[in-house]
């Protein structure tokens, strides 16, 4: 069950390290004391942020969650078409590990034992899709996303699309050629709840996407627990921006991946469900233009 008001905290920053730990601190929430936290970034390939997350954002995400109280934290993530080990020795993050004392999990490297198929309720996939067990079983799953568009098929890559990287390889040709594209990666997110979202959107991709595109500085943290409200406020932003054309036609609630994400109960149905909550005057403008958008 949805409730029905969902907390998104938007703050005004060019710190990242401000960024996450106030993000933290409007929510006023801890899901990771005493949890065993499996944290999810958007790492498809190595380039810079937006095209994958900030290191700066997942270290001091990673050190906030210590302070917390996650009992052991395990970073679990897939890139394509680049290759994760790659992606994970450029990003730097076999050495944060290392400085840090938390897991990796490379979901290219696991068994097909550590998958299993999900079929969702009238699903667009043909056969279902295998979803990484580590996810399935977790205790606590943490997320980190990017504010971008995306040029092949999924319009806008934000958090519900961040779940595609814990569906295994195999799936992915039948994915990226179906014109249900959208409503296929709301539905991988029908299989699982995220705990917490925080969106790194200091720079945006408004064209092109995933890897490069127009970057805009929007300088903007937004976080949550709910995943459609996420995904509609990044929408929002990205046509306060100027973004494409399949971005920017419709209202919000019915782009493909939002619509079939809230039949689907991941998340609320409008915008009236939203409850933000803010840092800084700044940020007070900013939601003032998000609500106008939300409206629209």
């Amino acid at each position: 069950m949805v409730n029905n008001v969902t907390k998104v905290a938007v703050v005004s920053t060019k710190d990242r390290v401000y960024g996450v730990n106030m993000s933290l601190e409007l929510l006023g929430i801890n899901p990771v004391k005493d949890k065993n936290v499996i944290f999810k970034p958007n790492f498809n390939t190595a380039d810079p942020p937006p095209a994958s997350s900030s290191m700066e954002t997942i270290k001091q995400f990673i050190v906030k969650l210590k302070e917390m109280g996650a009992k052991s934290i395990t970073v679990a993530e897939r890139s394509g078409p680049a290759k994760t080990a790659e992606t994970f020795e450029k990003k730097g993050l076999y050495a944060l590990a290392r400085e840090l004392d938390f897991k990796i999990v490379d979901l290219t490297e696991i068994h097909e034992e550590e998958y299993v198929l999900k079929k969702p309720e009238d699903n667009h996939w043909k056969e279902g899709f295998f979803f990484a067990k580590i996810y399935d079983d977790a205790e606590c799953i943490i997320e980190t996303c990017c504010l971008k568009t995306h040029m092949y098929g999924g319009h806008f890559t934000l958090s519900l699309k961040n779940a595609v990287g814990i569906v295994s390889k195999e799936n992915m040709s039948e994915l990226h050629s179906s014109k249900h594209q959208r409503k296929m990666i709301a539905e991988i997110n029908s299989v699982y709840k995220a705990d917490l979202i925080i969106m790194d959107g200091l720079i945006a991709f408004v064209d092109r996407g995933p890897m490069e595109g127009t970057r805009r500085e929007v300088n903007v943290f937004v976080a949550g627990t709910d995943k459609v409200a996420i995904d509609a406020v990044g929408v929002a932003i990205l046509r306060i921006l100027g973004t494409t054309p399949e971005v920017s036609n419709g209202p919000i609630f019915e782009q493909e991946q939002i619509k079939r994400a809230a039949e689907l109960g991941v998340g609320i149905t409008s915008s009236d469900e939203i409850e933000f909550i803010t840092d800084s005057e700044e940020a007070e403008k900013l939601v003032a233009q998000i609500k106008e958008k939300l409206e629209e």
